[in-house]
């Protein structure tokens, strides 16, 4: 026993013990052109920053998230992004990670992530949603005569498409 823990021990520290080769200078920069992240490759991403960016919204770290929850949900890429800009002018407002003002401003959730990806799914799941067009989701959504036209005017400011 001793000795196959001894050996155990020996060959355990010569692995520690490896050198590990260092690449040279400029190895492992991106090569020009080249993007490490796929979605940086996703012109709705470019645009979804840009908006967020220029009214300086807490929003723009999410812009990743609000599309996956988009394409995941089968929804208008802009929806989610305007939701949250008119009800909590992109995070700016919002309170317990709600930036949708969700559950008139009363749910919680773990994280921004978090709820953009509930509300999401709800919005394409739920009972109240599923299978309307986009005017009858924001009548249902908030019935302000107002609020439908809010939201689309921002879909627009966001991309014309």
């Amino acid at each position: 026993m001793r000795r196959l823990l001894s050996s155990g021990l020996v060959v355990f520290a010569g692995m520690v013990s490896i050198p590990i080769a260092v690449a040279p200078p400029g190895a492992g920069e991106p090569v020009v052109g080249h993007r490490e992240d796929p979605r940086e490759e996703d012109p709705r991403l470019a645009k979804l920053k840009s908006f967020f960016r220029k009214a300086d919204c807490p929003a723009q770290e999410y812009t990743h998230v609000f599309l996956e929850a988009a394409d995941q949900y089968d929804l208008d890429w802009r929806l989610l992004p305007s939701l949250s800009y008119v009800e909590s002018t992109g995070g700016k407002a919002a309170r317990n990670n709600n930036l949708f003002g969700w559950n008139s401003g009363n749910a919680e959730f773990a994280s921004p992530s978090a709820g953009i990806r509930e509300v999401g799914y709800r919005l394409a799941n739920s009972l109240l949603y599923r299978d309307k067009d986009l005017d009858s989701l924001l009548n249902t959504y908030n019935p302000l005569p107002e609020y439908a036209q809010k939201v689309k005017s921002v879909m627009l400011r966001i991309s014309p498409n």
